[in-house]
């Protein structure tokens, strides 16, 4: 199920990622989902690619330096 908004987002993204953090983890979503045909492989693939420009510290999502 692609996403079309970054509202449309599971909550947990919305609520920990930054916007442009969100914008990246929607497109390789749905990017994924045409690819393979299992949503959770989706969603690991969309946080693999936040993690190239995001990390998480202190608890709060952060752009890489």
């Amino acid at each position: 199920m692609p996403y079309q908004r970054n509202a449309d987002l599971p909550k947990n993204v919305r609520d920990n990622l930054p916007k442009h953090g969100q914008e990246i983890y929607r497109k390789a979503f749905n990017s994924a989902c045409e690819q393979y045909d299992e949503e959770e492989r989706a969603h690991k693939v969309a946080w693999s690619a936040v993690k190239t420009t995001y990390e998480k510290s202190d608890g709060e999502w952060k752009r890489k330096d």
